[in-house]
């Protein structure tokens, strides 16, 4: 049986911090054998996760549709854009020959019965624990909705700091492509090891309003990004 967090981010998320290398280092050593990077609107982090190891690495996107729903495109090959339709964005995964996986579907702090509506009516599989989901009713939430369609279950750690990877992952059979992953999926059992403190979303939020002011602030006439350059976070392994 494959150990599989299928839910997790790197520095080119912007309210992540784990560069792209250190979560192939951290993915070993939590014994996972396979681990899908799925960066807010952008696959270049997994990408460079992808290069150091592609064995280990799913490639995939968390995509906010125009609607606010959150969809994840799981064995991608191209971007897609943020706040387009759902229907596009699942016509567009489909069209990368992609799964569409549903992330935290009941975690939203409005509309969430809507939400979930929606990922679920369009969900190959649906993350059944998330370890990011602080209150026990969203994952209990998706458990049931996902049992009572029928839906595969799986599970993500959601993880935006490296020491957070591994606290969910679905146990499956063994596979080695999207076809073998889809077939595992009917023999998914989501496990959960343990719950990420909801202080690791404020810091997030903190991470993202630092950033987006560096952005701004290089915007500026003879302003100037640090490391612009070093969009390929995570090339180099830290010393």
């Amino acid at each position: 049986m494959f150990r599989v967090d299928l839910h997790s981010h790197t520095r080119f998320s912007r309210d992540a911090h784990t560069l792209p290398l250190e979560l192939v280092d951290r993915a070993h050593e939590t014994r996972l054998d396979r681990i899908a990077v799925t960066d807010h609107g952008t696959i270049e982090g997994a990408l460079i996760a992808r290069d150091a190891a592609p064995d280990l690495v799913i490639v995939g996107e968390e995509i906010r549709c125009r609607c606010h729903t959150e969809l994840i495109g799981l064995f991608l090959h191209e971007r897609i854009p943020q706040r387009l339709p759902i229907a596009e964005v699942v016509a567009r995964i489909r069209d990368q020959g992609g799964v569409i996986y549903a992330p935290h579907p009941f975690a939203y702090a409005r509309q969430w019965v809507r939400r979930a509506q929606r990922a679920l009516d369009v969900a190959d599989a649906v993350e059944a624990i998330n370890a990011r989901a602080f209150l026990p009713i969203w994952n209990q939430a998706a458990w049931r909705a996902a049992a009572r369609r029928g839906i595969p279950m799986a599970a993500g750690s959601d993880a935006h700091f490296g020491f957070e990877i591994g606290r969910a992952y679905a146990e499956m059979p063994a596979f080695e492509d999207r076809d073998g992953f889809k077939r595992a999926l009917l023999a998914s059992r989501p496990v959960k090891v343990t719950t990420s403190s909801p202080a690791l979303h404020v810091v997030g939020f903190a991470l993202t309003c630092g950033r987006v002011a560096a952005e701004a602030l290089s915007a500026r006439p003879g302003g100037q990004l640090p490391n612009r350059e070093n969009r390929r976070w995570g090339l180099v392994r830290p010393s």
